[in-house]
């Protein structure tokens, strides 16, 4: 299987603004957040859907995405923490953790076209940081 753009990132050959990373995952900023602090849940192990996942890996993703979503909470003082799993853009099984205040906040679809913002997004990395 070729490396997904996911497991370049953990092999260090794309950057990527890390928030957490332990032995079985890692998370990093979306460059196109929904809203500002949204993370990707990644297991280093590379499988297509999070579904297929083995038990202890998928255990692991669970474990790191409650760990960063009571984080996120209090680090960005915001009442929610939405999870997604969409699964059709990175062959990688990921999760996105999207920080909002509103339904529609957490429902805004952002412009995939644009260009990231990435000293922004480099100050949010040095905050979410766990």
């Amino acid at each position: 299987m070729e490396d997904s753009l996911f497991t370049k990132i953990i092999k260090g050959d794309i950057p990527a603004h890390k928030v957490y990373e332990d032995e079985q995952t890692i998370a990093f900023l979306d460059i196109h957040p929904i809203s500002a602090g949204h993370v990707l849940v990644v297991p280093k192990k590379q499988v297509a859907f999070l579904w297929d996942l083995d038990a202890a890996t998928y255990q692991a993703v669970m474990a790191a995405s409650q760990k960063l979503a009571i984080h996120m909470r209090q680090v960005l003082d915001v009442p929610y923490v939405g999870v997604q799993v969409i699964g059709v853009d990175i062959p990688h099984a990921h999760l996105h953790l999207i920080p909002f205040h509103t339904t529609a906040e957490f429902r805004h679809h952002p412009d995939m076209a644009a260009t990231p913002d990435h000293q922004q997004l480099a100050a949010m990395a040095e905050k979410l940081r766990i």
